[in-house]
């Protein structure tokens, strides 16, 4: 477990992350270079963006140093300290860049036009903090209501998580979607993409948000092997709950950041379209409307495929643990002595068989976005249109279902803590049982099958650009 929480919330989390944040720069990138090719401040404003958060993310890790309040209050805080420090120095370095604004689809746009853009990414990374964390901290009623229904057995406590989860898509696509409706209007497709890079450039301060999740998880299982007072465990279990929670928000932040960036992906997916087009000498006849069956194919395709990915993804999990299900029986019944502490376990061959599981179980799940795509682009029939569709479709049903599983499976873990504290029978009660089962279903929604969702819709949009030149 120890090892689990460095791979996959430390190392993993954070490859997600800078996935994210690597496509999303060079989403924009396109984005300038295709729509605004005679402006080359518009190729260099994302990369200004980023480092000056980089910026921002010291001043909140400093902040965090010098606070002195509760743990989850300090954190929050560093989130904003980092993006008031970002948003005051995006100022000048837009206007120092774009001194009499740009062209940008025949209407020109002034420096300020492009600053709130910029703001409005940042505002996102703070809405989606704390929407997640209302939906996954032991403080709020959502967490609370799963634990209250463990009281009355297993499935009470599932049904109550997997009501969080879907609850929980709600207001950050609700917000997705007014930043989406106001980046635009300030600055067009090029707006979203500003918007998206100037969020993502939170990232540096996010991932440190993510690590402290994994290392109190991990203090507090030293603390119990070490046979510590109770006392020390007490205070791990508090960190825990916060650390849960910031993992929470982590996954939130890349996912609702990648509905964000998929929607800039599929407008450069249109634009190189276009270019290759026009190269070639070929009319550029490409028309996205719902009243043409290939898009409602190419919708249906995209739509699909997350829960196909999904599907594989649990699968995996599922297959791994009950092979270390099995090791460890065998362990016990050969060397019984291991769990009065006569015997040491063989720990290395758990670890083998779970990174050997993660390596092969998640073959068939990388190579399914790739093969929808190539699939959809070699059958003539269906062509650039229904791989548009296909595009958009992963996009919305794929936003939805990572934000509930993400949600569901923080939930389900403090709901489990909260009830450790003493609540609800505390632990060893029956609604303690219940809470467990709860959290084991959760860890591979939240810490496998959600977040791999996120990358999964970039690689679907990355792949069908790069397909252009070879099939269209």
């Amino acid at each position: 477990d120890n090892v689990g929480d460095n791979v996959g919330d430390c190392a993993g989390m954070a490859a997600d992350v800078f996935e994210t944040y690597a496509v999303s720069l060079i989403g924009a990138i396109l984005v300038g270079a295709l729509t605004l090719a005679n402006e080359p401040a518009a190729v260099i404003y994302p990369f200004i963006l980023g480092g000056i958060s980089v910026l921002g993310a010291i001043c909140g890790i400093l902040f965090v140093s010098i606070a002195r309040a509760k743990p989850a209050t300090v954190l929050m805080g560093a989130v904003g300290m980092s993006a008031l420090v970002s948003a005051v120095l995006f100022w000048p370095a837009t206007h120092q860049l774009f001194p009499n604004g740009i062209m940008i689809g025949g209407i020109q746009r002034s420096a300020n036009d492009l600053y709130f853009a910029s703001l409005i990414g940042l505002l996102m990374t703070g809405i989606v903090v704390l929407i997640t964390n209302y939906y996954t901290s032991m403080n709020y009623r959502p967490v609370q209501k799963i634990a209250r229904a463990s009281e009355t057995g297993h499935a009470t406590n599932i049904i109550a998580g997997l009501a969080t989860g879907q609850h929980a898509t709600a207001l950050p696509v609700g917000f997705i979607g007014i930043a989406i409706l106001l980046s635009f209007h300030f600055a067009g497709l090029y707006g979203i993409a500003i918007a998206v890079m100037s969020m993502l450039s939170m990232a540096g301060i996010i991932i440190s948000l993510d690590a402290f999740g994994p290392i109190t998880d991990n203090a507090g299982g030293i603390a119990v092997m070490s046979n510590l007072p109770k006392e020390v465990r007490g205070v791990t279990d508090e960190l825990d709950a916060v650390g849960n929670t910031m993992k929470a928000v982590t996954k939130g932040y890349a996912i609702a950041s990648a509905g964000l960036a998929a929607l800039v992906l599929f407008g450069s997916y249109v634009e190189e379209l276009k270019a290759h087009l026009t190269r070639n000498g070929q009319p550029f006849s490409f028309e996205f409307s719902l009243n043409d069956p290939k898009v409602i194919i190419g919708l249906f395709i995209g739509g699909l495929l997350p829960f196909i990915f999904t599907a594989f993804s649990m699968d995996a999990v599922g297959k791994a643990a009950g092979a270390v299900v099995r090791e460890v029986r065998r362990q016990l019944q050969e060397k019984p002595g291991i769990l009065t502490g006569q015997d040491t376990p063989d720990y290395g061959t758990c670890v083998d068989i779970v990174t050997k599981a993660a390596l092969r179980e998640m073959i068939v799940p990388a190579l399914l976005p790739v093969a929808f795509v190539v699939a959809v682009a070699i059958i003539k029939p269906l062509g650039p249109v229904v791989l548009g569709g296909l595009l958009v479709g992963t996009i919305v049903t794929g936003l939805f279902v990572a934000i509930a599983m993400t949600s569901s499976g923080g939930a389900w873990d403090n709901a489990k803590k909260y009830i450790e504290e003493g609540h609800f029978g505390g632990k060893g009660s029956f609604a303690h049982q219940a809470a467990v089962t709860g959290d084991t279903v959760g860890d591979p929604y939240k810490d496998t099958a959600g977040p791999a969702i996120n990358p999964m819709i970039k690689v679907v949009n990355i792949v069908a650009i790069l397909i252009i030149p070879i099939f269209f």
